[in-house]
């Protein structure tokens, strides 16, 4: 036990990063751990942060037994539950997402952007393609397999449709009845809004949040940080445990939804591909077998886990995007990179517009939900963005992590959606006609060595869904050990194990219904605390010294 406080006592240093350099300090009687426990249950040890992690450890506990118990009950709410909110609160999501992206890239370019995070003389603690891969395969990977075929082909018919304009419409806009080509541009540029600027700038603004305050200000790693130009000395009392708790709720349901959308597809791809049966037993056996590999790497640690296999997974995807660049039709790729981007910049005014939309369906049923997620994702890609990111001024991390990822959204989207509506337009209607979960194996199958690329798309799934959970699990521990970066392993276990068991309850009890009504539900309050963040981020970026280049 001894050895044990001793180890925490170099944890509490270790939480609190001196800068390096010139930084503007915080100066605040607070100390890492202060409202920690540290209870023992036998040979395990934990130390946790007494409000939050009770508090939110229970609430979920109990959303786990009522959606198990009254599982009807449970369906009926989550299926009243999303079309509520987004229809309610659509006009406040797209509006937080074009203040963050504006907030993003006003930074970037402004004198702001010559702070270093970390301090004047702060460097970089990994390399440019370690800290990418991270950032990157934590940010969005799994979704970027769901919706890398279906989005596209989805708005891309719905824009072609004669009922494209109409109040039942799911078109975006009002959509291009019977114009091939310009269904096509809409189609691409809706899909790419939801892949590019926006979520990346939500991201990047969460993250760019707490590596100021926690390298820069002496604070420590916790969300509640962010807020300190605000309130002071109070975000270390019920005013930080509230944005801590909203935090840990927002990241674990937000993670579930995307644990539980990975999980859909890779058994659909098992399914298609070796015959194996796609029913409620295999999901809960795929997610238990995907969480005990996500707990592995857990025990491992940053550097040996999700740096590794972040690694390994972005070698498997470049892999992946350029067999079906060379492989399908390379010309219309090449062509359709360009052209869509214009077609975004073209369509981005009108698709970011919040007030007086006709297009309800698009606007609350697809960018609502996604704003939501995003926003419900935030605290943890921001978090683990801001732990890897020291050494960074801010305008590379802003550049690095707003718009070199969302270039490679756009090639993404352009290879695989762009090769599904042209073989779509070549009388493969069985894209189409397959479910979400099945296009993009269905895609693959059109293609020369479709087993082995489809083998490789369920691999990709996976260790997403790995690298997610693993990295999830080091920010909630963290939020919920009060700021400490190094807390007992079984904590981390704890979390990641209830993020498997959550994307089960919400898969048994609503498909991909229950998904997107968890991840819009704890995405709404955090909206409001993340544009309130927006407002102490420019507080204290003000405050700070500026190196020469």
């Amino acid at each position: 036990m001894n050895d044990q406080l001793d180890s925490d006592e170099a944890n509490d240093e270790a939480a609190i990063v001196t800068p390096d350099g010139e930084a503007d300090l915080i100066d605040t009687d607070y100390t890492v751990g202060q409202d920690n426990i540290q209870p023992q249950i036998g040979p395990v040890y934990f130390d946790i942060h007494n409000p939050v992690f009770m508090i939110s450890g229970l609430t979920i506990i109990a959303f786990v037994i009522f959606a198990v118990s009254a599982p009807e009950q449970a369906s009926t709410m989550f299926g009243w539950l999303q079309p509520t909110l987004t229809s309610t609160f659509d006009v406040l999501f797209l509006f937080a997402g074009d203040v963050f992206v504006i907030l993003a890239l006003v930074l970037m370019i402004s004198p702001l952007g010559k702070v270093r995070i970390g301090g004047t003389e702060a460097t970089p603690d990994y390399s440019y393609s370690g800290w990418f891969a991270m950032l990157f395969a934590a940010g969005m990977g799994i979704g970027l397999m769901f919706f890398g075929v279906s989005e596209p082909i989805t708005h891309y018919t719905s824009s072609l449709a004669a009922d494209a304009g109409s109040p039942d419409s799911w078109a975006p806009l009002a959509g291009a009845a019977g114009m091939e080509m310009e269904a096509r541009r809409l189609g691409m540029a809706a899909t790419i809004f939801h892949w590019g600027l926006h979520p990346w700038a939500i991201y990047a603004v969460v993250g760019l949040s707490l590596a100021i305050f926690a390298f820069n200000k002496g604070l420590p790693l916790s969300v509640r940080s962010m807020f300190y130009p605000i309130f002071g000395e109070r975000v270390w009392g019920w005013t930080g445990h509230i944005i801590d708790t909203l935090a840990v709720f927002a990241t674990l349901f937000g993670l579930a939804t995307s644990l539980g959308i990975g999980a859909q597809q890779a058994n659909a791809g098992l399914d298609f591909l070796f015959g194996i049966p796609q029913n409620d037993i295999s999901m809960v056996i795929l997610i238990c077998a995907i969480t005990g590999v996500a707990l592995l790497s857990v025990v491992a640690g940053l550097d040996a886990g999700v740096k590794r296999l972040s690694e390994i997974n972005m070698v498997l995807a470049a892999l992946l995007l350029g067999f079906v660049i060379l492989v399908g039709p390379t010309l219309v790729i090449a062509t359709g990179f360009f052209g869509n981007l214009v077609a975004y910049l073209e369509y981005l005014p009108a698709l970011s517009n919040p007030f007086g939309r006709a297009d309800t369906n698009f606007s609350q049923g697809w960018t609502s939900f996604y704003w939501a997620w995003w926003i419900s994702w935030s605290p943890f890609v921001g978090m683990f963005i801001a732990r890897v990111s020291r050494g960074r001024t801010v305008r590379e991390f802003i550049f690095c992590v707003l718009l070199i990822p969302s270039l490679v959204s756009v090639l993404w989207m352009t290879a695989f959606g762009g090769t599904a509506i042209t073989m779509l337009n070549e009388g493969h209607q069985a894209i189409a006609d397959a479910d979400l979960e099945l296009k993009l194996f269905v895609m693959l199958d059109e293609l020369p060595l479709a087993v082995i690329t489809s083998f490789i798309a369920i691999v990709l799934v996976i260790v997403f869904f790995v690298t997610s959970s693993d990295s999830g699990s080091l920010v909630i521990d963290t939020i919920t050990a009060g700021g400490k970066v190094d807390a007992p392993v079984p904590q981390r276990v704890f979390w990641a194990t209830f993020e498997g068991v959550v994307a089960i309850v919400l898969l048994l009890g609503g498909g991909l219904t229950a998904l997107q009504a968890a991840a819009v539900s704890t995405g709404l309050p955090f909206a409001l605390v993340l544009l309130l963040a927006s407002v102490a981020l420019v507080k204290g970026l003000l405050s700070e010294p500026r190196t020469a280049k």
